[in-house]
């Protein structure tokens, strides 16, 4: 019996797998930039009619709604809050962008022309989710800040804008937008060109407090269990 035990023992074998296996933002910041670049440079009046969004909402709504809303639920397996919280904002918020238009294009409702108030009060909750994140992210890095500060700033005056229905004031949100859609492009490439590279390429500027981190997590019950993305 002994024996037999002894053979047992030595043919089993531990395996670990750690996670993530790769950094869920690089796609939910490419589906952040992408959709919000090509919505905020129509709503900043750099191309198209009026019709334009009928040509826009499929995109966003899958680009940067579905993809970056999974991008969002994998950033939890990655520990990752200030991730997981604005893809998934964002990316439920995208997707309900591509439904709501969707129902214009079929005439089920009429899109408001003038103030918007209801939408006016969902950017609210964009932008109080958005502005407590930056200040969340600046225990990761000041690129992330440099993002979220202006999506939340394109947030707080898309609000404004639609509750009072100047015009002015979402053209200024469209050009917000579109700086916050370039810092995600840039923060979405240098995760990727470090995970392609194994160093750091373009810099994120990493806070003192995620240098310090140990990059393994200990006792939460998953011992060797990556704790980030980056």
């Amino acid at each position: 019996m002994s024996e037999q035990t002894g053979m047992q023992q030595n043919d089993t074998h531990a395996q670990i797998f750690l996670q993530p296996i790769a950094a869920p933002s690089i796609l939910g910041l490419y589906g952040l930039a992408g959709a919000t670049f090509m919505v905020a440079a129509h709503q900043a009046h750099w191309f198209g009619s009026s019709t334009s969004s009928l040509y826009l909402f499929p995109f966003a709504a899958i680009f940067g709604g579905l993809a970056q809303f999974l991008a969002g639920m994998w950033s939890f397996r990655a520990r990752d809050g200030v991730a997981a919280a604005i893809h998934g904002t964002w990316g439920s918020f995208w997707m309900a962008y591509g439904v709501l238009n969707l129902l214009f294009a079929m005439g089920r409702i009429t899109a408001p022309a003038g103030r918007w108030p209801e939408l006016g009060y969902w950017f609210i909750v964009l932008a109080a989710i958005t502005w407590v994140s930056a200040v969340a992210s600046s225990a990761e890095n000041r690129g992330f800040v440099f993002l979220l500060a202006f999506l939340a700033a394109g947030s707080t005056t898309a609000a404004i804008g639609e509750l009072t229905g100047a015009e002015w004031l979402m053209i200024v949100t469209g050009y917000l937008l579109i700086i916050a859609s370039i810092a995600a492009w840039y923060a979405g490439s240098a995760l990727m060109l470090e995970e392609a590279f194994g160093h750091e390429v373009w810099s994120l500027g990493r806070s003192r407090h995620a240098q310090e981190m140990h990059p393994v997590s200990i006792g939460m019950g998953e011992p060797g269990v990556i704790r980030g993305q980056a």
